[in-house]
């Protein structure tokens, strides 16, 4: 299974043992939002607190051994707004030690090219 399938059931089963288990210990997280920077602990803080965004149409576009691409539709819990959002990931020994996300907010309304 690749890295990032694996990262994405475990976030959406939110099983914190997995994740522990994807994600390096080095791992540097720069999310879209505010020019903030996460540790592997900050990530799965996200889980222990019950608030965990949910996505849909996860597509992975690019994977290697070294790096990965993908991109889903997130709706955060805490105030029903919902992103496109574009992740690069790098990888090393397996699990993900950076990862960083730009999005897109989408309107209550919006349409998915070739959906209708």
């Amino acid at each position: 299974m690749s890295i990032i399938t694996a990262y994405n059931e475990a976030w959406d089963n939110g099983d914190f043992e997995a994740l522990e288990e994807l994600i390096h210990d080095d791992c540097v997280f720069n999310p879209h939002v505010g020019g903030m920077t996460m540790s592997k602990s900050d990530i799965l803080g996200f889980v222990k607190g019950g608030n965990t965004p949910t996505s849909e149409n996860n597509r992975i576009l690019y994977e290697n051994d070294e790096v990965g691409v993908a991109h889903s539709i997130v709706h955060f819990a805490n105030n029903s707004d919902s992103e496109a959002v574009m992740s690069f990931m790098r990888f090393k020994d397996g699990k993900i030690i950076s990862m960083e996300t730009g999005a897109t907010p989408l309107s209550d309304d919006y349409k998915l090219i070739g959906t209708e």
